[in-house]
């Protein structure tokens, strides 16, 4: 399987090149240059464990051997405290799929506790060093820094916009004292952090210099490894209801794990619908709703990981949305780049994607739902999660049965819980060892230049 450019004006490369290219030379993003259909293979799958269905889809978007991936496989899933690796439970009329089983307490070590060992394989064959550049909204950074922490050959370089990550997230990251590890604060947004890492990223000599890559979403790797517990959700679901089709709802930030679901559906996954979930930050929801894809300013809330206008992920869709025609993606998104502003046409009345439906669950909302689920069912949802599971009430089908997506543990979000529920419930041991605990962080200014200085000494430095 080769992988291409959305852009259309890098030649194609093979998996383990896409791994360690990350943003591709062009700007675009990559994708793999067919999406393989599976539809005669679900009933084989649905009786397979989490890493058996894994093997079965990485073998079809990589070039390792089989003895390689399934040591990578092992070695990402070892350290999550649940057998399933991403259990569904039952929930009223719903169903959760617990993604914060990993070493953070986050969705985003599924995909992060397999790229790091997986840079690691790369990097030993090929003898040559990564330095890693990633933005965060709070739990990637953390993730990938559980990820990559003390593996030799690797350096990761995290930012995280000053004072919007929650204390905890910003904890999990700055506790990490391995000297492989830095954190730089930024005085600015997450969108901030991201404009500045996909700048960086464009300059190739830059890039090649100092041996730069990516573990944001906009790296494939990540995406694949999303696609898994989609299918692992949907058999457990099928089998449980004896549905013929499922719906998810997905709190959506970054668009990352909501377009491992897409792919899913593309691949022949019976989902009905992808409810699509944002809170006040609703540039997406706006899309799929009107057609209409347009800057706002980024609002602070209690679910900060969502607190995002441009959705890197979001060119993906676009190129599969306008037909894989490269040339006119790359119109839409310089169009985009000088006015904040793009559109497709949709018909009166009719959102942007039939397999899309999307809503906004606001702070009030969030709060109620919070209270209203641990008070009637003895759950906790983190902030998060309760945007999801308020926007799928708004999209429940009785032969539909909803998958909401769990992304983190409650515990990552003290504050929201103390709000919603009157009562300090959120904690977890891994978390309140971190407590007291000696953190090493530096701080820049919202500034490409600084971020660029910052990383060049520190790799001069070695």
């Amino acid at each position: 399987m080769n992988y291409i450019s959305t852009r259309g004006k890098t030649e194609p490369m093979d998996f383990q090149q896409a791994v360690m290219t990350g943003l591709a030379p062009d700007g675009g993003l990559l994708l793999p240059e067919r999406v393989p259909l599976v539809a005669d293979r679900l009933a084989d799958w649905s009786r397979l464990s989490y890493r058996e269905l894994a093997l079965e889809l990485f073998r079809l978007y990589t070039d390792l051997p089989e003895t390689v991936l399934r040591k990578l496989i092992d070695t990402a899933y070892a350290s999550f405290r649940h057998p399933e690796v991403t259990p569904v439970v039952p929930l009223a009329d719903l169903f959760v799929l617990e993604l914060f089983h990993g070493p953070t307490l986050a969705f985003k070590d599924v995909a992060l506790q397999w790229l790091g060992p997986l840079f690691s394989h790369i990097l030993e064959r090929t003898g040559e060093r990564l330095n890693i550049l990633a933005a965060t909204s709070g739990d990637t950074g953390s993730a990938a820094i559980y990820g990559v922490r003390g593996r030799s050959r690797i350096n990761i370089f995290v930012m995280h916009p000053k004072g919007r990550v929650s204390p905890i997230q910003e904890r999990q990251m700055t506790s990490v004292l391995d000297p492989n590890v830095y954190n730089l604060a930024v005085a600015g947004t997450f969108d901030d952090c991201q404009n500045i890492m996909k700048s960086v990223f464009r300059d190739l000599e830059f890039k090649r210099r100092y041996a730069l890559g990516a573990v944001n979403s906009v790296n494939w790797a990540r995406v694949l490894s999303q696609m898994v517990y989609y299918f692992y959700a949907a058999f457990r679901v099928l089998e449980k209801t004896g549905a013929s089709r499922v719906a998810f709802s997905v709190p959506t930030g970054n668009f990352g794990d909501i377009f491992a679901g897409y792919l899913a559906a593309r691949m022949g996954l019976p989902i009905g619908r992808l409810v699509l979930a944002t809170n006040e930050n609703d540039i997406l929801a706006r899309f799929f709703n009107t057609g209409v894809y347009s800057l706002g300013t980024v609002v602070p809330t209690i679910s900060p990981s969502m607190d995002i206008q441009v959705a890197s992920n979001f060119e993906r869709y676009l190129y599969y949305r306008m037909g894989e025609n490269s040339t006119l993606l790359d119109e839409m998104m310089t169009q985009f780049g000088k006015t904040g502003r793009l559109a497709i046409p949709t018909e009166a009345g009719q959102g942007a994607d039939d397999l899309f439906a999307a809503g906004v669950g606001d702070t009030a909302h969030t709060l109620a739902t919070i209270r209203r689920y641990h008070e009637d069912h003895g759950y906790l949802l983190d902030p998060h999660t309760a945007v999801g599971v308020h926007v799928a009430g708004q999209h429940r089908r009785a032969d539909e049965p909803m998958i909401c997506l769990a992304t983190a543990h409650p515990a990552k979000f003290g504050q929201a819980i103390l709000d919603a529920t009157g009562r300090d419930l959120a904690h977890h041991p891994l978390l309140d060892r971190l407590a007291g605990a000696p953190t090493r962080c530096a701080e820049a200014p919202a500034e490409e230049g600084a971020v660029r200085d910052f990383i060049a000494r520190h790799v001069e430095a070695g």
